[in-house]
């Protein structure tokens, strides 16, 4: 198929079956390819997600054998299961009870837990799953591993430039985190821009490329890449080329790219492995939309490779509400309009028929996202940008002592990850802490700046939140209290004692800005400061459907509603994994069930008695995504993404104002 190019194709190069003279591509796509351009068809993005993450956690913990069935436990709700299990038929809709009857030797394991009363310190516990109502979840193991993991492929990425730097075609003035273009997208998966590490490759293996043209480089074509046929890895999964397209073509080199990104990615993968004895899924595709599809294909522990002349037979198979920015209002819209949710159907839909039924911009968009094309950046940060610590109360709390214990927890969670952020060496601080407080149907915010001047410890952090807590007694709205958080965010980098203290505090009308422009804080019914409909409309907004694909159709969330709000995300998306691979049928909704409920939002089914906390989940989520919804969309691809321009999103969604992030999600590792 025809690649995402801005020049036209050399007129010597014809596709298909018949013999081409000279390459598609120029030496401006060369270089291009080595800016880490979004523009060049060149381009390599890899998207590694490890395996059942928490549970192969647990199995590193406690040693146990990969042939085991295990799965994390958290109350009665299943969150993780191990491949092992999974042939028994276990999934995350039934409970840990009715795994264990399907699997007698299953290893279930509750996640470690907090406990009311005795500080701020985690631990696992024997008893946690009987002690919802005065234990708090705690993930802090995962995101250790997490960090272990991220460096490992920070150091074998490192390695790659490394030889490359030695060769003499090594960007020095770059380190290799900026050269790798790493993005954190949440705990368990990362995406990988590849693209100057392949180029320096490419260059590496065959000097001919290295020739400067003579003449306008946009449309002076490469070298003829060699004749012979791509020595693939048997371990990589390839995606079948397009109806046009055979395999006994001539490569060209954007297929010996794909080849050498494999290359990397396998050995990163390897890497991870051998130091720290984690599996992963990995894509690599030309984008990072292909490259999170194909990573879901061939789990576990496979990478798929989507080469550009098989992008349109992959898509194919799809249906596009799976595609990111397409599982929402737009996608159901789409649907309704041309009575398909077929990407195969969608894609004998000329650009002009678009066009008849969506406004151009729309039209345009959707044109290009159904055939592969998506221009998104990869973003090179691997930290997060605000930190949430929860908990939702069966029976309701009616006193300022039970709220005390948990917000001590809170800022005992928060602290410990604070320190292991890099707060003690000044790395990073947060400027800001809020407190959320959810009385029956009614959530409200409060927020404070925290001193500049001010060590950031334990201690303060349970002043502020009990300070914030207070101002709700005081507007006598307080009990009975059935969800608490304490959450911090703004952060900034490089953060001195001796900066001065102008520069995290704000005082009056400032501070009301900075409520009005801060989305991690913005409450359905905020108590301070008054949000505009639309803002508030953003919380309404489809739910977590604004942020995904589409519901999982295999398992349900379980009771989350007391875990960290950046971790929320992360259980969402490992759901999203057992998601069919392309041309399979996609599950049948589970019968309805006596004492059981389907959420509307996610499709899940959950016993009824679960059903508050999983509305609580809902909203926690919400709260975390706001965060991300901003960033996110300046990044996601479309074809009027420059200031002034209106993106189709927004113009999909005029009716709510709403903006629908990227979708995929995490794994932010975040």
């Amino acid at each position: 198929m025809p690649c995402s190019s801005p020049e036209p194709l050399p007129s010597t190069f014809s596709s298909g079956n018949s013999v081409k003279s000279v390459s598609r591509y120029t030496y401006r796509h060369l270089q291009l390819l080595r800016q880490v351009s979004t523009a060049t068809p060149l381009r390599v993005i890899a998207h590694i997600d490890l395996d059942a993450f928490y549970a192969q956690c647990e199995m590193v913990r406690l040693g146990t054998p990969r042939t085991v069935p295990l799965a994390v436990q958290q109350w009665d709700s299943l969150i993780a299961i191990n491949y092992p299990a999974r042939s028994f038929g276990i999934t995350r809709m039934i409970s840990a009870g009715e795994a264990k009857k399907l699997c007698p030797e299953i290893v279930l394991q509750h996640v470690a837990t907090f406990r009311e009363g005795e500080g701020g310190a985690w631990a696992y516990r024997d008893d946690a799953f009987k002690r919802m109502n005065t234990d708090k979840v705690c993930l802090d193991p995962y995101r250790a591993e997490s960090r272990k993991i991220l460096k490992v492929m920070k150091e074998e990425l490192s390695r790659w430039h490394k030889v490359l730097a030695g060769d003499g075609l090594g960007a020095n003035s770059q380190s290799p985190m900026q050269q790798a273009g790493l993005e954190k997208a949440s705990v368990d998966e990362v995406f990988i821009d590849l693209s100057p590490l392949v180029h320096g490759i490419l260059l590496q293996r065959y000097p001919e490329l290295r020739t400067d043209p003579q003449g306008d480089d946009r449309v002076i074509p490469l070298p003829t890449p060699p004749t012979t046929a791509l020595e693939w890895n048997t371990e990589d999964c390839l995606v079948d080329l397009d109806a046009n397209e055979t395999e006994v073509d001539d490569p060209d080199w954007d297929d010996i790219a794909m080849l050498i990104g494999s290359e990397i990615v396998r050995s990163v993968r390897t890497a991870v492995w051998d130091q720290l004895s984690y599996t992963c899924s990995a894509g690599v595709a030309r984008n990072k939309m292909m490259a999170k599809l194909g990573s879901a294909c061939n789990k576990p522990n496979k990478q798929t490779i989507v080469r550009n002349r098989a992008v349109q037979n992959f898509l194919g198979g799809y249906k596009f509400t799976k595609i990111r920015m397409l599982g929402g209002k737009l996608g159901d819209q789409v649907t309704a309009m041309f009575g398909t949710e077929q990407v195969s159907d969608l894609l004998k839909v000329s650009l002009e028929q678009f066009r008849a039924k969506l406004d151009d911009d729309t039209a345009a968009w959707l044109y290009g996202i159904i055939r592969g094309e998506d221009k998104s950046e990869v973003n090179s940060r691997t930290q997060i940008k605000s930190m949430l610590s929860a908990k939702s109360f069966r029976p309701s709390i009616n006193s300022v002592d039970q709220a005390d214990k948990w917000l001590r927890i809170f800022a005992a969670d928060i602290y410990g990850r604070l320190v292991e952020d890099g707060v003690l060496e000044h790395k990073r601080r947060p400027k800001t802490v809020a407190l959320h407080h959810r009385q029956g149907a009614q959530v409200r915010s409060r927020q404070l700046p925290i001193s500049g001047s001010s060590p950031i410890d334990e201690a303060l952090l349970f002043e502020l939140g009990k300070t914030l807590f207070r101002q709700v007694i005081t507007d006598g709205r307080a009990w009975p209290c059935a969800n608490l958080s304490l959450s911090v965010g703004g952060f900034e980098d490089g953060v001195s004692k001796n900066r001065a203290i102008d520069g995290f505090l704000l005082r009056g009308e400032q501070a009301k800005n900075m409520g009005q422009s801060k989305r991690d804080w913005t409450a359905e019914e905020p108590l301070q400061v008054e949000q505009p409909d639309e803002k508030r409309r953003k919380f309404e907004d489809n739910g977590i459907k604004r942020f995904f694909t589409g519901p999982p159709k295999t398992n349900t969330q379980p009771e989350l509603n007391d875990v960290n709000a950046e971790e929320m995300s992360e259980n969402v998306d490992e759901y999203l994994h057992t998601t069919p691979q392309p041309g399979e049928p996609s599950p049948q909704p589970a019968e309805p069930v006596h004492g059981h409920y389907t959420c509307s939002r996610c499709g899940g089914v959950l016993p009824e008695h679960e059903k508050a906390e999983h509305d609580d989940w809902h909203f926690a989520k919400d709260l975390a995504d706001e965060e991300r919804q901003a960033a996110s969309m300046r990044q996601a691809q479309g074809p009027a993404h420059n200031s002034g321009a209106s993106s189709p999103r927004k113009k999909a969604n005029r009716s709510n104002r709403g903006k629908p992030e990227k979708g995929q999600t995490r794994l932010s590792f975040g």
